[in-house]
C-alpha cells in the first residue's frame, strides 16, 4: 500500500507549500509495486512460451479483472465494475487499432529486460504493449491518488484551521449534520445554529482557471491551494469568503472568514509547525469530535 500523503499535504497546505510532492510518492510508491507485478507476469509468460500480443493483454490484465478495477476507479465510485470493464475494454480496442496502423516488420528493434537474475527479450510490438500498460497505469494512479487525497483532507484541513484559532468546537462540530448539509465539505455555525456551508478545492498543478465552475457550489467559504484574479474577483462578487492557502501566511485569512461569520477565535500568534504537530496527532487519531479544541 502507497504511504499515506495525508498528514503531510494538510501541514504544506497551510504552511503556504506545494503539497504535490506528498501525493508523488504515494503515486510512486503505488507504481513501483504495479511495475513489479507486470514484469513478473511478463516473465511467466515468456517462460509459458507466450508472447506479450495486445490479446494477452486483454487476457491477463483486463477480463480477469486483476487490472480494469484498479485502472478505472478514476471513472466514479458509483459505477458499476461492467461499465468499469467496457470502458478498459474500449481503450483495448483503440490500442490494437494503433497497432495494426504501424509497419514494424522491417525494424528489428528488441527491448531487452534484466529483472532479479531473469532476462528476457520483448520485440517492438511487445515493447510498445508494455510501455502503453505502464503509461496508463501512471497516469490513471495519478488522477485517482490526487482525488482520492482530496477527498481525504477535507474535513481534517478544516478542522486544522478550526483549531489553529482555537474555535470552539459547538462552531464546527460535525456530528449531527443533515442529509441536505452533508452535501458540502465542511460547516461552521454562529450562535443562532445559522449553518454555513464551506467547500475544499484542491487545484494540484493544474490552472487555477478550470476550477471557476465547481465555485458555482452555493457554498459561502472556499479553502483552496491557489486562486486566480478571476476567481477572487468573482467570488468577492457573490460574496464567498475565500482562503488561499498556497501563499505566504494564506491561512491567516481564515481569521476573517470567522470574523465576519461572527463565529468566536483566537488569533494566531504561535509556531505553525508545532503547533500543527499537536493539532494533526489529534485530528488524524479519529477522535476529531471529542470535547474542546484539539490544542487543548
Amino acid at each position: 500500500m502507497p504511504p499515506n500523503p495525508t498528514n503531510n499535504t494538510i501541514r504544506k497546505l497551510i504552511a503556504g507549500e506545494d503539497p504535490y510532492p506528498e501525493v508523488l510518492s504515494a503515486i510512486d510508491a503505488d507504481f513501483l509495486q504495479y511495475t513489479i507485478d507486470v514484469f513478473k507476469r511478463i516473465i511467466r509468460a515468456k517462460l509459458n512460451k507466450k508472447s506479450v500480443t495486445a490479446d494477452w493483454y486483454k487476457e491477463e490484465f483486463l477480463l480477469s479483472h486483476s487490472f480494469s478495477n484498479a485502472e478505472m476507479d478514476t471513472i466514479s465510485p458509483s459505477n458499476s465494475d461492467q461499465i468499469v470493464l467496457d470502458t478498459t475494454l474500449k481503450h483495448y480496442d483503440v490500442l490494437c487499432d494503433a497497432f495494426n496502423d504501424l509497419d514494424m516488420k522491417d525494424m528489428g528493434m528488441t527491448f531487452t529486460v534484466k529483472f532479479r537474475g531473469v532476462s528476457f527479450s520483448l520485440g517492438l510490438n511487445e515493447s510498445l504493449i508494455l510501455f502503453n500498460m505502464l503509461a496508463v497505469r501512471r497516469s490513471t494512479l495519478q488522477n485517482r491518488i490526487w482525488s482520492e487525497t482530496k477527498k481525504e483532507i477535507e474535513k481534517p484541513l478544516m478542522t486544522a484551521l478550526c483549531a489553529l484559532f482555537k474555535v470552539p468546537k459547538k462552531y464546527y462540530d460535525q456530528r449531527n449534520l443533515s442529509e441536505t448539509e452533508r452535501k458540502s465539505d465542511f460547516y461552521l455555525f454562529d450562535d443562532t445554529g445559522k449553518d454555513y456551508p464551506c467547500d475544499v478545492k484542491l487545484i494540484g498543478k493544474d490552472n487555477p482557471e478550470i476550477a471557476d465552475a465547481g465555485f458555482a457550489c452555493g457554498g459561502r467559504v472556499l479553502i483552496a491551494d491557489k486562486l486566480s484574479e478571476m476567481n477572487k474577483q468573482q467570488m468577492d462578487k457573490d460574496s464567498i469568503l475565500w482562503v488561499e492557502l498556497q501563499t505566504e501566511d494564506g491561512y491567516k485569512r481564515f481569521e476573517e472568514v470567522l470574523k465576519t461569520l461572527s463565529i468566536p477565535y483566537e488569533p494566531f500568534t504561535g509556531d505553525l509547525q508545532d503547533t500543527l504537530d499537536k493539532i494533526l496527532s489529534v485530528i488524524l487519531s479519529d477522535d476529531v469530535q471529542g470535547s474542546g479544541t484539539p490544542t487543548e
